[in-house]
């Protein structure tokens, strides 16, 4: 069994990072699974009329990105995703390439909790989505 990282393994400045290209069957299937058929997401007329001059994506689409990096990779399957503080700052379209990074900037070892900075960029380098989150690390003996 693959298990991430425990609490002792992190070390500040510890980083990892995903890409994913936003799709339509991205877009129809979050919102078939969360119930969310808000017409900015699914109907472009609409869209059209909204300050965003066209459909975006669920902004928690993003953080689904964060997710898969903190179950994953850092700290990895065992990984327990806390919270998170999130400023959705840009738009997110169809065919934009996403990157999820998360970054330790604070150790709590007698708890096993980590703290991160996490972002979303485009595929211009420009930051869509800024937060920090709190995992709970895996328990290794």
């Amino acid at each position: 069994m693959v298990e991430g990282k425990s609490i002792h393994e992190l070390k500040i400045g510890d980083s990892a990072e995903i890409s994913r290209t936003v799709t339509e069957e991205d877009i129809q299937g979050f919102a078939k699974v969360t119930g969310d058929f808000n017409p900015l997401h699914l109907n472009q007329d609409y869209a059209e009329k909204t300050i965003f001059k066209g459909r975006v994506a669920h902004g928690i689409l993003s953080l689904g990105l964060i997710s898969n990096v903190f179950g994953n990779i850092l700290p990895g399957p065992g990984s327990i995703y806390l919270s998170q503080e999130v400023k959705f700052l840009s738009p997110v379209r169809i065919g934009d390439t996403i990157t999820a990074r998360v970054e330790v900037i604070e150790l709590i070892h007698e708890k096993r909790r980590a703290k991160f900075r996490t972002t979303c960029s485009n595929q211009k380098d420009q930051v869509v989505v800024d937060g920090t989150a709190w995992t709970m690390t895996p328990k290794k003996e």
